[in-house]
């Protein structure tokens, strides 16, 4: 079912990594329910997050910015801050945010990329 969700719905017409970004960036954006609690899992050399650490989730950065990896832009110390969406597990987020969240999830753990 997932499989064929992500094949089928958000990368049906991707033609390359480019393309590939454009349609999981729009698919999040479509499914995600901001804001939203999220705990950070993993540590990241590319962000200020520590593994427990709590944050609310805004939005999506902006689609420029996620040509490589999706990233969200949370509240942190006073500030906007992008981060990556696969250093954090949503905490309070409804069905389709976490479905949404665990479909990225998947698709990086099968080794995919852009």
């Amino acid at each position: 079912m997932r499989e064929e969700r992500i094949h089928n719905e958000i990368i049906v017409d991707a033609y390359g990594p480019e393309e590939q970004a454009l349609g999981w960036y729009y698919y999040l954006e479509n499914q995600i329910q901001f804001p939203f609690t999220a705990r950070c899992i993993a540590a990241k050399v590319v962000s200020p997050l520590r593994k427990r650490e709590t944050v609310e989730v805004l939005r999506l950065a902006p689609e420029d910015s996620c040509a490589h990896d999706m990233l969200v832009l949370i509240r942190w110390h006073n500030r906007n801050v992008s981060v990556p969406l696969s250093q954090l597990a949503a905490v309070d987020a409804d069905e389709c945010t976490t479905e949404a969240i665990a479909d990225w999830y998947y698709w990086l753990a099968q080794g995919y990329c852009f």
